[in-house]
């Protein structure tokens, strides 16, 4: 016998698949595997938190020496030496004012968000999504790859994976990937453990390296008289370092993360969510000793790399390319603690990889439904891994999986990142009155320009990875945008007392409104608009009427709350006004109001818009107006299925 019931291992992956579906929005949360903040003055202590946004600045340490050693060769602790000095003072005070600024974890995003309004706003943002994503994306597929080389040329395991690594890093991508379709948390105390473990372990091979620096002192006699002989005198080096210095920007990541983890951080007693002071003073702790910590191992790191591993190791297919540490570890403190080394380091790479999901997870759920910019799937969590996880095995296939071939993407998405926080800053502390700041920020967002623009340059394939993401997400968000133009998407509807009194006296009566685009709002207007409707729809002349005002104000806004204020002009006639990012929405909203408040049917009365209806349907979907009475009629068709309690819409 036929059916027409769906199967049930279909309805059943269809629920797995989009599980809290129907809860995602609601209380003002946000979604993601994360799922909602930490309650107020609940969390953990700062360092404990460095500690989860050092699984991704940290774990750096597994290729950054390697991709700094072939970027700049000799001249490898000189240019990070540079990069340190960007660190402290460019990149560590920008992101301080940021956790000022944004206590609750958006980020330097948000704040460009607030800073921008209507449509460029909404493209600059979607934009910087695009660079977010491939900050985020390159970050899994780059420390998958980086994991992978580590097994590979680990050497009681090279005779049997070597040629496979492109195998290996897909499966690690994967793996990450069912991780989070079984559903992640986020570990702070697994974190703890992981970058604790990794930090000694660094360490210890650092203290080792630098011994054999320092008791072997023809290492750094060579390595000077190379450089002079290559580059003449000291000036040339820095000067050549600040050239190189952008291919280094690896070592900038990790901020943006910083951040991020926000809300965890535990704050004080008397903090409040409007000002989270001790929040945000643990922030910049963290901040602060996280970049001490790096810094200090990146030029620790650069300089035994550079003095100790010959140059042919870092070049592809040395043993030493995205993985000098390793390198020296099995070298000089023998196979066994370069076996645990490794271990670690494909460890906290892999939970780099998990921290980056779990960034993306959020990150774009946070903007893009509040756009109307995404499908009605990507608000679940698991539908959006599996997408994640198919870029990530493209960009892996891309790029080979391949180190050192995605360091000019990953640095890419890191600076603009960075870049954006700084112009941020910048536009704050000039809003603010900070002239002194004001300047220092912008000096500092200008050096991160300056490296981003070098870095895309020399490394263009950031920038044609992030351009493919931005046109993506662009893409992706005006088409759904356009699916979700007839949604009723006003939030809630507030009535002033005087709108409340005009309400309660037509209730008694046939409820009749008069679509209004307000002129000069003199006697004649609304004189002429009443004989018109009147005319138009053939009607006498006791009947009453209430006029609707709608201004415009964002149109780029997708959801917000209605405000409906009263007022008598000319002592005579009554209006309502209104003001939305859409007016079809605001008087579709105001009538269902109307009507559930009352339990009466209410009509509104239009003139027929003038010109091409797709032009003026353009301009709806564009500038909240245009197309106004057949665009609320269908607003409301989609808000009220019943047609019997639907209210009526008359055009004449």
């Amino acid at each position: 016998m036929a059916t027409t019931e769906r199967p049930p291992s279909t309805s059943r992956l269809r629920a797995w698949m989009l599980e809290g579906l129907s809860d995602m929005g609601k209380g003002g949360g946000h979604t993601g595997p994360h799922a909602e903040p930490e309650p107020p003055h609940q969390g953990q202590r700062w360092w404990r938190v460095m500690c989860l946004t050092g699984v991704d600045y940290f774990s750096t340490l597994g290729y950054q020496p390697g991709i700094a050693a072939l970027a700049a060769g000799l001249l490898s602790p000189i240019a990070t030496i540079v990069l340190v000095i960007v660190t402290l003072a460019g990149a560590l005070p920008v992101y301080r004012r940021v956790s000022e600024e944004s206590p609750h974890g958006e980020g330097s995003i948000a704040m460009l968000e607030r800073l921008l309004s209507f449509w460029q706003g909404k493209l600059f943002v979607l934009a910087l999504l695009g660079f977010a994503a491939t900050d985020f994306l390159i970050t899994i597929t780059l420390s998958a790859a980086d994991a992978s080389t580590h097994l590979v040329e680990n050497p009681h395991l090279t005779a049997t994976l070597h040629g496979h690594q492109m195998v290996i890093t897909l499966f690690l991508v994967a793996l990450l990937g069912a991780v989070f379709l079984k559903g992640f948390l986020e570990a702070i105390g697994v974190a703890v453990v992981l970058v604790g473990i990794y930090l000694v372990l660094n360490l210890v091979v650092v203290i080792v390296g630098l011994w054999h620096v320092i008791t072997a002192g023809h290492v750094v006699t060579d390595w000077g008289n190379a450089l002079t002989a290559e580059h003449g005198n000291v000036f040339v080096m820095i000067g050549v370092a600040l050239i190189v210095f952008p291919k280094l920007a690896l070592g900038l990541s990790g901020f943006e993360t910083g951040v991020a983890v926000m809300p965890h951080v535990q704050g004080d007693p008397g903090d409040t969510e409007q000002r989270p002071a001790g929040r945000i003073r643990d922030t910049k702790k963290l901040l602060t000793t996280a970049a001490l910590i790096m810094s200090c191992f990146l030029i620790t790191t650069s300089f035994i790399t550079t003095l100790l591993i010959p140059e042919k190791e870092f070049k592809p297919g040395g043993q030493a390319n995205g993985r000098a540490l390793a390198y020296l570890s099995h070298e000089y403190l023998g196979s066994a603690f370069g076996t645990v080394y490794d271990v670690s380091t494909i460890a906290i790479l892999w939970f780099a990889g998990a921290s980056a999901m779990a960034g993306l997870l959020n990150l774009m759920p946070r903007y893009l439904p509040r756009y109307g910019m995404a499908p009605h799937w990507a608000r679940a969590v698991r539908p959006m891994v599996i997408v994640f996880t198919l870029v990530a095995f493209l960009v892996t296939w891309i790029f080979d999986a391949n180190v050192d071939k995605q360091g000019g993407a990953y640095a890419t998405g890191v600076l603009v990142l960075i870049s954006s926080a700084a112009i941020a800053v910048t536009i704050a502390a000039r809003k603010a009155g900070q002239r002194r700041w004001t300047f220092g920020f912008g000096a500092i967002a200008a050096v991160f320009l300056y490296t981003t623009v070098v870095n895309v340059i020399e490394r263009p394939d950031g920038v044609k990875i992030g351009a493919c993401f931005i046109a993506g997400i662009i893409l992706v968000s005006l088409l759904s945008r356009l699916a979700r133009a007839f949604e009723l998407r006003v939030t809630s509807v507030t009535l002033d007392p005087m709108a409340e009194r005009f309400i309660r006296d037509m209730a008694s009566r046939k409820m009749r409104f008069i679509a209004n685009e307000p002129g000069h709002r003199d006697k004649a207007e609304y004189r002429d608009k009443v004989e018109q409707i009147r005319a138009d729809n053939d009607m006498p002349e006791q009947e009453d009427f209430v006029f609707v005002e709608v201004t415009v104000t964002d149109p780029s806004e997708f959801e917000a709350g209605l405000t409906v204020r009263g007022e008598v002009l000319h002592s005579r006639y009554r209006v309502l006004t209104l003001e939305s990012a859409s007016i079809p929405n605001a008087l579709a909203a105001l009538l269902l109001h109307v009507r559930d408040v009352t339990g009466c049917t209410p009509h509104i009365y239009f003139e027929w818009t003038e010109g091409n209806p797709f032009a003026n349907f353009m301009r709806f979907f564009l500038f909240g107006q245009g197309e106004v009475a057949p665009v609320t009629r269908e607003v409301l068709r989609e808000a009220e299925p019943d047609r019997s309690r639907r209210p009526r819409v008359h055009t004449g």
